[in-house]
């Protein structure tokens, strides 16, 4: 076997998704939610192709579902279900519910930096398949990544966005986004968002960053963690929020380093991390396999 025929054998394919939807319901718990939805489903002659759950109290605490389901001519079919499940949902109980159709992938835009690790390992993976979105565009304050990105036939936008005021570069970000995109990518994106952003853009934005926070702030935080003499490195990827870093936790990994290590080791070991974790937090989300509930997620990965 040839190196380029390897390289095929182990290439990623996609999940079939063709006459497949998926189901999120969450709200308050009671008895009878599995299955009334199962009854309307079961109506439409839907096969349940898997079914996740989770109660934090059963008794009246919060309760999430996730259900996938295969159905023949979904695309016509499935404004049926959807007017048929709220029709159930609404006899006493108090549950919200989305309902997508897997065949039709999430837009996702990429914010990026300088550094383009976790940029260009999310366009790699959907390359080979392993990520079920569409890339619409990845926007950076740099022009570094440009040749990189449009490498993979994906739309890359410079926005300079320097100094205390990023109204302009933002008033230009909405310009490119809304309508667009369904989530948000900061892929190593070294800028701070306003809150003013953060509501008018309307859709999830999902960060990464190095897990020492909040022990090692600021600039050079590899530096500071040798010189503590850390013993693991880590990331975390999480929903964003005004509060700066303090969004619900997607996804968190580590790493054991040692006394040995340089503070090179650790960034290139830390970065290994942040690319693993990232893309697990983008699939997951692109899956609608993450529930938000207050200030934290349900992952039914």
């Amino acid at each position: 076997m040839t190196l380029t025929q390897e390289a095929l054998a182990v290439r990623t394919e996609p999940t079939p998704t063709h006459n497949q939807a998926v189901l999120i319901v969450h709200g308050k718990d009671r008895t009878g939610i599995v299955a009334a939805i199962s009854a309307v489903l079961g109506k439409h002659d839907a096969n349940i192709v898997s079914l996740d759950q989770y109660s934090d109290n059963p008794h009246g605490g919060a309760f999430f579902q996730r259900t996938v389901f295969a159905l023949d001519h979904l695309k016509a079919r499935l404004p049926q279900v959807e007017l048929d499940l709220q029709a159930k949902l609404a006899e006493g109980f108090e549950l919200e519910y989305t309902l997508r159709d897997l065949s039709q992938p999430k837009r996702v835009a990429i914010f990026a930096s300088k550094d383009d690790h976790c940029l260009l390992d999310l366009l790699w993976r959907h390359r080979r398949g392993e990520l079920p979105v569409n890339v619409s565009m990845v926007i950076s304050n740099h022009p570094d990544t440009a040749d990189e990105v449009r490498f993979f036939g994906v739309p890359f936008f410079h926005v300079p966005s320097a100094g205390p005021d990023k109204s302009a570069a933002e008033a230009q970000h909405l310009r490119l986004l809304q309508g667009n995109v369904d989530f948000i990518v900061l892929a190593r994106y070294m800028q701070i968002l306003s809150g003013d952003f953060i509501e008018r853009v309307g859709v999830p934005i999902i960060n990464i960053h190095h897990s020492f926070l909040p022990s090692f702030i600021g600039a050079g935080p590899y530096a500071k963690a040798k010189q503590r003499g850390v013993k693991l490195v880590g990331a975390t990827a999480h929903y964003v929020t005004e509060d700066l870093d303090e969004g619900p936790i997607i996804e968190q990994d580590v790493i054991r380093v040692s006394h040995a290590d340089t503070v090179r080791d650790l960034q290139r070991r830390g970065a290994d991390v942040e690319r693993a974790v990232l893309s697990r937090a983008v699939r997951w989300h692109s899956e609608d396999r993450v529930i938000r509930h207050e200030n934290h997620t349900i992952v039914f990965a």
